[in-house]
């Protein structure tokens, strides 16, 4: 018989193994010597230590799956059980209860990571629906549309939760993205027609300035296409390649007519400031009639020069009310100049003057003669008094002194 601290070989060949709960048969060895067979179960335990160690280092430093991991403990452990080797079998089986309750422990921290893992993604989702939800009332097509795309990525990202719950957030989210896209596509169907009726309502204009391009009633035919101008900004926009289309025939047609009415104007203008120019001469030659000194002259000139003035026609607006204005300085002045005349060699005018000149030297006189009585009597009160009265009637006969000169002396 031949025996280890952990086993022995009896004299029939059965193998024992020595465990807390007393020996257990291993097997029978009859192939070779004891010490053989002892050899043989210790290298079999050796082999299941081995296994054993890389299991406890596939638990501490991979992510093995405690499915996996317990599939692994329960293999060894019934290798374990069933004794087949010699050595510290319960040293073994030891190591196996650490490894399960690792496992056991991961277990846990996955669980209540996968609940976290839950709560964060309901709470995610249902942020996502939230915002969804706002999106669906957005007038905001194009980025509110980017977003909700970008909405529906961040979903695929995140962990499932429960059948039901998840199934409810996604019929809420689904039902948001719905919602904005019928009312966009309703928007877009509404757009569509507003702008078949801008076409409409533009081909209309187009055809009216394309009618006006040839006209040459400037006036009234650039005031309507300014009318047409307005009438294109009030009727919104058509569908993009109608509208660049129309814009340049509408465009086309105007710029026929200006180019027409600006050649028109130009000669125009070159007459007109050629009129200005003869004039501004005939102005010239009319202000050196005045002062007036001889007004029957005077008068024949003017006239020849105004029958001049008359013959030449239209100057540029701008400069019309200037030059005029110098012609009808010279007027006024030949007109000032007659009014002067009359009043000189109006007999009645100058009876007047003479007879209001004598009434005002009688009554000067008189006031002296008072004033004089007043001071001879020591009233000098009454005398300052009436010298005052006779200061004003002095300057009313100073005055018609003046006037009864222009009409000859008295």
């Amino acid at each position: 018989m031949s025996s280890d601290p952990w086993g022995r070989v009896d004299e029939t060949g059965t193998v024992y193994v020595r465990t807390a709960d007393g020996e257990k048969v291993v097997g029978s060895w009859q192939a070779g010597t004891p010490e053989e067979a002892l050899a043989y179960f210790e290298r079999k335990y050796e082999g299941l230590s081995v296994e054993i160690g890389l299991l406890e280092r596939r638990v501490k430093t991979t992510d093995l799956s405690a499915k996996d991991a317990q599939t692994a403990i329960d293999h060894l452990r019934q290798q374990v059980d069933e004794h087949h080797a010699v050595g510290d079998l319960d040293a073994l089986a030891k190591r196996l209860d650490a490894i399960t309750e690792a496992v056991n422990k991961r277990r846990e921290e996955r669980k209540v990571q996968r609940a976290k893992q839950h709560d964060e993604a309901r709470v995610a989702k249902e942020a996502l629906v939230g915002e969804a939800e706002e999106l669906a009332q957005s007038d905001q097509w194009r980025s509110a549309g980017e977003r909700l795309r970008a909405l529906v990525d961040t979903w695929k990202g995140l962990p499932r939760l429960d059948r039901k719950s998840d199934d409810e957030l996604w019929h809420r989210f689904s039902h948001a993205r719905s919602a904005f896209s019928k009312r966009r596509k309703a928007h877009f169907a509404s757009l569509d027609a507003q702008r078949e009726d801008a076409r409409k309502a533009k081909e209309k204009l187009v055809a009216e300035a394309e009618s006006l391009s040839n006209s040459t009633d400037w006036g009234n035919t650039a005031a309507r296409y300014r009318d047409l101008m307005t009438e294109w900004k009030a009727a919104g926009r058509a569908q993009r390649d109608a509208e660049d289309e129309l814009w340049n025939r509408f465009r086309g047609a105007q710029d026929v007519f200006f180019a027409a009415r600006s050649g028109v104007f130009a000669e125009r203008d070159a007459e007109q400031s050629e009129n200005l120019k003869l004039k501004e001469e005939l102005a010239t030659e009319a202000e050196k009639l005045v002062p007036v000194t001889d007004l029957k002259a005077a008068r024949a000139a003017f006239r020849s020069i105004n029958e001049r003035w008359e013959a030449i026609g239209h100057v540029p607006r701008d400069a019309r009310p200037r030059v005029e204005g110098r012609m009808h300085a010279v007027e006024r002045a030949m007109q000032d100049s007659e009014e002067n005349e009359w009043r000189r060699t109006n007999p009645e005018a100058r009876a007047r003057a003479a007879g209001l000149t004598g009434q005002l030297q009688a009554a000067v006189d008189k006031l002296r003669g008072q004033i004089d009585t007043a001071r001879a009597a020591g009233n000098n009160a009454k005398a300052d008094k009436l010298a005052k009265e006779l200061e004003g009637r002095q300057a009313l006969l100073d005055q018609a002194l003046k006037g009864l000169e222009e009409f000859g002396g008295r």
